[in-house]
């Protein structure tokens, strides 16, 4: 197993999330990094797509990542 450097918070989780939620298609992974307010490094994003993906609320797909999630 991978040794993680940095865990996110939780201000870069919803960083992330809120970036994630407001594409209205799917975005690569670079396309993320270019979106997001601050820069993150590549291993903090991958642990929060990871996260998110497990939790049900993203698709990691062949054309990127797109928000499925609904609360409702």
């Amino acid at each position: 197993m991978e040794q993680v450097i940095h865990y996110p918070n939780l201000k870069t989780l919803l960083m992330v999330e809120e970036t994630l939620r407001n594409s209205d298609v799917a975005i690569s992974r670079a396309e993320l990094k270019r979106r997001l307010p601050k820069k993150i490094m590549h291993q903090t994003l991958n642990i929060i797509l990871d996260y998110l993906e497990k939790r049900g609320m993203i698709l990691d797909g062949e054309k990127g990542l797109l928000w499925i999630y609904n609360p409702s």
